[in-house]
């Protein structure tokens, strides 16, 4: 039964929205009154009778969930499946409490569907905004192999790992950052406003002044008469290269550029390997076939590099090559994975292997991330005392001089 979101007013004079099913639009106005309700708007928030195509228009305009709700929700509806409860009422609670009207929408588009004999996978399918490919993959394998619970169960875990994942590398950047901000803002503070007080002291002063005053003079000229005339130009530098950085061969080159990094190319590829290797084990242990399986687990690759490289994997596994040598023959993934495929080929239980080596590497990089933290903080706050250290040394000297000029 199609589902309808009403704005309606009550007797109190109050407006209340919500969400109600019915056949059509009419009847969902008459149920409205029904309730004491007077029907404002109703528009449907689900395919129905009223029109085609209506799933595939996005709900309010907006997603629903982000990826820390998206894995909340995944638990909530695995936990409630797998307590036995029928899919069609665990929406039903689910939709019940959500506190989000977009949520609550879009979880009664998914239950109007499924009460019309569609699977959870195909009406998810009607909202790739909200659930990706793999995600609908992983949900069709389950419902196929008739072990729904389990797999939504991995989702979650899934999800929640890669959100813990991604918690612990900004964290370990944030601080950084900080201090990076904090120390940019104050050397250009001092540099266009303080230093220049001096050139004023000693305006009418027939003595030189030392060489750091000079160069740090120089330096506030240069930032007080073109820094605008910078920040203009990082700007469109900025917008430039995220314009010339849609072109995909660009794009390609870029990404292969930047795995090739000292520091930061290692955390890329142990993510995106990391990434794609749990991606692959969750959907090959749901009963995905494993050229599906390798297809979507690309697709979540952000290195468009490392993409192509999954991409040309899958053709070697398509003509007959096993995955661990597909894997071994594309350098840009660590050999760690090439590895626990083969094993994992040779001992029948892929799967499992590919989820051990995503942990390792998650952890490795997690590991580096933290090295890197640990290393770039003190060097900041040493290169920040350095630059506030020259600037007052550059404002001082010439105070210093001149006591000496007047004893």
């Amino acid at each position: 039964m199609p589902a309808y979101s009403f704005e309606a007013l009550q007797a109190d004079g109050k407006t209340r929205k919500g969400v109600i099913e019915a056949d059509t639009a009419k009847s969902a106005r008459s149920l409205l009154r029904g309730q004491a309700l007077v029907p404002l708007n109703v528009d449907p928030v689900s395919g129905g009778i009223d029109g085609p195509g209506l799933l595939s228009k996005p709900i309010l305009g907006g997603g629903a969930f982000n990826s820390t709700q998206l894995a909340i929700w995944t638990r909530q509806l695995a936990g409630l499946v797998s307590s036995g409860l029928p899919l069609e009422r665990s929406l039903t609670a689910l939709a019940e409490e959500a506190e989000d009207e977009k949520q609550r929408n879009l979880i009664a588009a998914l239950r109007s569907e499924v009460n019309a004999g569609s699977p959870l996978a195909k009406a998810m399918m009607q909202h790739p905004r909200e659930f990706s490919q793999v995600f609908v993959a992983v949900i069709a394998a389950g419902e196929q192999g008739g072990h729904l619970g389990t797999v939504l169960e991995r989702l979650a875990d899934d999800l929640e790992e890669r959100q813990a994942l991604k918690a612990k590398l900004i964290g370990a950047a944030l601080y950084p950052a900080i201090v990076t901000v904090v120390a940019i803002v104050i050397v250009i503070f001092l540099v266009s406003y303080v230093v220049p007080q001096v050139a004023t002291v000693f305006a009418g002063s027939k003595h030189a002044l030392p060489w750091l005053t000079v160069a740090m003079l120089a330096i506030s000229d240069f930032v007080r008469g073109w820094g605008w005339w910078m920040l203009a130009a990082i700007v469109l530098a900025t917008f430039f290269t995220r314009w010339a950085l849609r072109r995909p061969a660009l794009r390609q080159k870029f990404d292969a550029a930047w795995l090739n990094l000292p520091i930061v190319g290692r955390l890329s590829r142990g993510y995106n390997s990391a990434r794609f290797a749990s991606t692959l084990a969750m959907l090959a242990g749901s009963g995905v076939p494993i050229l599906r399986a390798l297809q979507a687990a690309a697709e979540t690759l952000n290195n468009t590099a490392m993409r192509a490289d999954a991409e040309d994997a899958l053709i070697l596994v398509r003509e007959g090559a096993p995955l661990a040598s597909a894997m071994a023959q594309k350098k840009r993934f660590p050999g760690l994975l090439a590895m626990f495929a083969r094993l994992g080929e040779q001992t029948g239980q892929l799967p499992i292997m590919l989820q051990r080596a995503a942990t390792q590497l998650s952890t490795e990089v997690q590991r580096r991330a933290m090295q890197l933290a640990t290393v770039l903080e003190p060097l900041l706050i040493v290169a920040m005392g350095i630059m506030v250290m020259l600037i007052v040394l550059a404002v001082m000297l010439p105070i210093m001089q001149l006591n000496q000029w007047v004893k």
